[in-house]
């Protein structure tokens, strides 16, 4: 029989926040006041999910009862078999639920995401890809009804982009994004292959939560900002301003290039928040570094430089090299429709977690 875990404390803090939330400044603070509500939230879930379990082990103690009772009438004890059985194998995925909802959340789970995209090995056709890949997010963010906004980019001459930056706001967007970051390849007949051969690109993706300035303190000291004039392929797209802005961040060395406002002051706002995503990121993966070796699984390190994803166009075939994973609707999957491949790397995520809090 499975245990019912204790969630007086969530019970108290549920409390607090409640209380907290009736006060007339509560929506003084946005910030504050936007974290304790998602709190409320997450623990309203929670509170829900042990009420659910709770009568799920009462009815299975019910039911056993009236199986144990040899006075009882034949009928009752069929039917108490039959409520059993139903509660017994409802009890495993509930029971794992409630865990899961009782894992402190990830600091960034909520953010706000900025998703890079470089074409890699293959020329021509790496750059159409990561345009590809550019319209797949897009997309998909559409469906999801989040919001993106362009940062920077920098086209190719056969139409796709070296590299572009958007933004990607909306409710659990690192959450179900985080693990798009990696090396994606894909393997199909590019336009120009007369021969028919098919030819294997690859595409850098890197996926960053929006970096708030209590996470990073930049010290304009250590900035390098240089201006210019906007470049690109012709007509009346081209600024003919000194619009474009170039920041270095000297002591990384970091370098964020934003030309895609007509206005210098947006490029430069735009360039500072790419910069501080990076700045975390960076400052993220140190601090991974120090308890990477304890970690007993994952489904992935996160890393740029991993290869995670193929695209097969002529088996029209989608394979996720972490789990296992596998999908013939590249099409589809191309138009953002990426069904539930997020959902299954992020429960791959969450099963690993609740494994090493098992553990521990």
């Amino acid at each position: 029989m499975y245990d019912l875990p204790s969630i007086e404390s969530f019970k108290a803090r549920h409390g607090e926040i409640t209380r907290l939330m009736g006060e007339p400044d509560f929506f003084s603070d946005q910030r504050r006041s936007a974290a304790l509500s998602r709190e409320h939230q997450h623990l309203s879930e929670l509170l829900v999910m042990h009420e659910k379990l709770e009568k799920t082990l009462q009815a299975i103690r019910e039911s056993e009862a009236i199986l144990a009772d040899a006075a009882a009438d034949p009928e009752l004890k069929e039917l108490a078999r039959m409520e059993l059985d139903q509660a017994k194998e409802e009890v495993p995925q509930q029971h794992e639920q409630l865990l899961l909802k009782m894992l402190p959340p990830e600091p960034a789970e909520a953010r706000n995401t900025i998703v890079e995209i470089r074409a890699g090995a293959g020329g021509d056709e790496a750059s159409l890809f990561a345009g590809d890949l550019f319209r797949m997010y897009s997309r998909y963010a559409d469906i999801k009804g989040w919001k993106t906004e362009l940062l920077s980019s920098s086209p190719s001459e056969c139409g796709g982009f070296k590299e572009v930056a958007f933004l990607v706001t909306g409710q659990d967007v690192y959450k179900m994004l985080r693990w798009e970051s990696g090396v994606h390849r894909v393997q199909r007949v590019p336009t120009t292959e007369a021969g028919g051969r098919i030819h294997t690109s690859t595409v850098t993706v890197a996926v960053l939560p929006e970096a708030e300035e209590v996470d990073i303190h930049i010290d304009p000291s250590e900035l390098e900002i240089s201006v210019a004039r906007a470049s690109g392929p012709g007509g009346q797209g081209v600024n003919t301003t000194d619009s474009a802005v170039q920041i270095l961040h000297k002591p990384t060395g970091l370098i964020v290039k934003c030309a895609d406002e007509r206005s210098q002051l947006k490029n430069k706002q735009k360039a500072l928040t790419v910069l501080r995503a990076r700045l975390l990121e960076r400052k993220q993966e140190e601090e991974a570094a120090k308890y990477a070796a304890e970690r007993k699984g994952q489904i992935g390190t996160g890393d740029r430089s991993e290869r995670i994803r193929t695209y097969n166009f002529p088996q029209s075939r989608l394979t996720d090299h972490r789990i296992g994973y596998s999908s013939h609707n590249l099409s589809g999957i191309l138009e953002g429709e990426l069904g539930d491949l997020p959902e299954t790397l992020v429960r791959a995520h969450q099963a690993l977690r609740l494994k090493e809090a098992m553990e521990k």
